[in-house]
């Protein structure tokens, strides 16, 4: 492995994520008692010396986001990554409800990806969704995130950075971990169906060095029958001063699962609420997914600095599951079918930032090669009929970007990148001979922002996003889908209150339909995507702050035919919500020993998959939590998700649903050594 990792670190040329570039610090962020906090001017550069892999987003960036604390995620009762993004960013989540490796569907701005394909995640500069992935092209695989190890998350809004390429078409998911951390903290947590969920970090805080060792295990006996689920995973990271220029960061996350699926069910059996049944007893799956990563900085003078990082993952999957009868043959057929994925991948990403004091420029590059060996068996109880598909596939790909801005006087800021991607794909079928393609975009970026004094900022941002059609593991021709996002928003920062409020449009090119209960898609067709949202954090008096984050989105399909030969025009996007949601309340000082969190978040009305004259009405879920410092070093947390048992649906399609999680009650306690 560290040899695979070394000939890319010498092989693959320049780039880097917007996240790892030296950003400058606006003397309007760094003392509000100055006078100067009123202009973009920034003061001297200081390039940061330890972070190598990642870092936030400057808050003067033209774009939407929306950061999520360490103290909110650990305040908030979720049981999953999907949940935890649900209730604390107010983004649209549709859990599949199958296991901890089955990736749900998360949506933002009305893309309504399976399998979260349309958001892109990074953790800790190391790109996350699965190319020439058989079950879904880009899929999202969250289970390597460890909620104790996140230090920071933030989600941007669309395609607005040059340094995020394949599947950001609704946006970006960026998580930081944690690199430092002195002794040990031990956390036991428990709750309803007998969850058990047990983690241990332990590591060092050195002028020069910094460790981080961690490991969970959670075991869940699930709310319907057959829903058993286990996962175990392990984090670990090295950061190290290796001189007065250079630092370099190691690290690796990984995590094996196994789980029972209860499959799904009819939505007749929903509305009676008939959660008992079980579609196949022998449905369910087990998954192992490894990273591992690299990174170096070099800080060549004050001004300038030179970055790589190099990765490399692993992951094999094995799942049996029984989709509904449906037309068609194989899935949605109401046999159980089995897919297998044996897959690794290496990449590497490198970029040279120059930064003064009014200007900042990046240039970089990235390449990646990922390899997969996929199979889809359709079998009775786990034993093996017949081969649907035997196949491996191959996808190289490789980016140059620019990425730069420059502030002109003291309230005016233009970003200014772009990058172009070439991806070749190729697909050899079991006794076949190879299909290949290679295809190419550029994707040019451009915003603006204007600081008004004393308020925040006003800004506009032009953008083109893409991603790779599902179903090229099969067929390599198949072109990219494409789009143009259009947003002007306004940040709010006075003090203790920040606020957001953002109008956005994107129009996509060569949309594709997926049914998930079908596995079937079609290509070629038009849509649009229009809304405003808003976001607010403000205190509500001395011991109070009030929280939230709201989309409302008109998404239609303006040009787009199904499988059946049926036209969607003007019809709202599949499994999009036209709004969605989260508020909070947080009662507690931060200097307090105690603090309670009440919590909420809606759905408004969807259409489901394969059901263009339903729509599902509208729902809201409200959660509590609270958290107790008792004696300096123990915390007791207590939470319940879903406080008034509201029956919704997480996810339908073809007239078949999988069922939210009803009322369920948590509890822990964490001891740092």
């Amino acid at each position: 492995m560290s040899f695979r990792l070394a000939v890319l670190a010498l092989c693959v040329a320049p780039s880097i994520m917007s996240a790892q570039v030296p950003t400058r610090a606006d003397s309007l962020r760094a003392d509000s008692t100055r006078r100067s906090n009123d202009t973009l001017t920034h003061t001297p550069v200081h390039l940061r010396s330890i972070t190598v892999t990642a870092a936030a987003t400057p808050h003067s960036a033209p774009i939407g986001i929306i950061r999520i604390s360490p103290a909110v995620i650990a305040a908030t009762p979720a049981t999953s990554p999907w949940d935890l993004l649900r209730q604390t960013a107010g983004i649209e989540v549709h859990e599949q409800g199958q296991g901890p490796g089955f990736a749900s569907d998360a949506s933002i701005r009305g893309f309504s990806s399976d399998h979260s394909t349309d958001i892109a995640l990074w953790i800790d500069g190391v790109p996350i969704n699965e190319p020439v992935n058989g079950h879904a092209e880009g899929y999202n695989d969250w289970s390597l995130l460890m909620p104790q190890a996140v230090a920071s998350m933030e989600v941007l809004k669309g395609p607005t950075s040059a340094v995020y390429g394949n599947f950001a078409m609704a946006g970006v998911v960026n998580v930081l971990t944690r690199e430092r951390m002195s002794g040990s903290e031990f956390a036991i947590d428990g709750g309803s169906n007998g969850r058990v969920d047990g983690t241990f970090f332990t590591g060092l805080d050195r002028p020069n060095t910094g460790l981080v060792l961690g490991l969970r295990g959670m075991r869940d006996g699930g709310w319907r029958p057959n829903s058993n689920q286990q996962l175990g995973q392990f984090y670990g990271r090295l950061v190290r001063q290796v001189s007065s220029a250079a630092a370099l960061d190691i690290g690796t996350q990984l995590y094996t699962a196994g789980w029972d699926s209860p499959g799904f069910l009819s939505a007749d059996q929903f509305d009676a609420r008939q959660f008992d049944f079980v579609t196949d007893p022998t449905d369910g799956g087990t998954k192992r997914h490894a990273l591992e990563r690299a990174s170096l900085r070099v800080v060549l003078n004050p001004n300038l600095a030179w970055r790589t990082t190099t990765y490399a993952t692993q992951g094999h999957w094995n799942f049996f599951l029984t989709v509904p009868p449906e037309p068609g043959s194989g899935e949605g057929s109401g046999s159980q079918t089995q897919e297998v994925d044996d897959r690794n991948g290496w990449g590497a990403t490198s970029a040279l930032t120059w930064v003064r004091d009014r200007f900042e420029v990046t240039f970089g590059g990235e390449g990646r090669l990922d390899h997969s060996d996929y199979q889809h068996w359709s079998t009775t109880h786990r034993i093996q009929d017949s081969a649907d598909v035997l196949l491996g596939a191959r996808q190289t790909s490789g980016a140059l970007f620019l990425q730069s801005s420059v502030d002109i006087g003291h309230h005016l800021r233009f970003t200014l990148g772009g990058r172009y991607d070439a991806v070749d794909t190729r697909s050899t079928p079991a006794g076949d001979t190879t299909t290949s393609a290679t295809h190419g975009v550029f994707s040019p970026k451009l915003g603006v922002l204007v600081h008004l004094p004393r308020v925040g900022d006003v800004y506009a941002n032009i953008s083109r996003g893409f991603r790779s059609t599902d179903g090229v593991i099969e067929d390599p021709t198949l072109p990219f889908i494409t789009e143009w996002a259009y947003e002007t928003g306004m940040h709010v920062d006075m003090g203790h209150v920040g606020a957001s409020a953002a109008l956005f449009r994107t129009d996509v090119s060569n949309e594709q339909t997926f049914d998930p209960i079908l596995l079937t898609s079609t290509s070629g067709g038009r849509s649009r995507r229009q809304g405003v949202e808003f976001s607010v954090n403000a205190p509500l008096g001395e011991f109070a702050r009030v929280s939230g984050s709201w989309t409302f989105t008109d998404a239609t399909y303006r040009d787009q035919v199904t499988p059946d030969g049926e036209s969607l025009a003007g019809l709202q996007v599949a499994n999009t919500a036209k709004y969605v949601g989260a508020a909070a309340i947080e009662f507690g000082k931060n200097t307090a020993p105690w603090s309670i969190r009440l919590s909420g978040n809606a759905v408004g009305p969807y259409t489901p998959f394969d059901e263009p004259a339903t729509v599902v009405p509208a729902y809201a879920l409200l959660h509590l939590s609270s958290r107790l410092l008792v004696g300096g070093r123990t915390v007791l947390r207590l939470g319940v998700r879903n406080l008034f048992d509201k029956a919704y649906p997480e996810l339908r399609a073809g007239g078949f649903v999988s069922p939210g999680q009803p009322r369920s009650v948590y509890g822990g306690a964490s001891y740092a050594m």
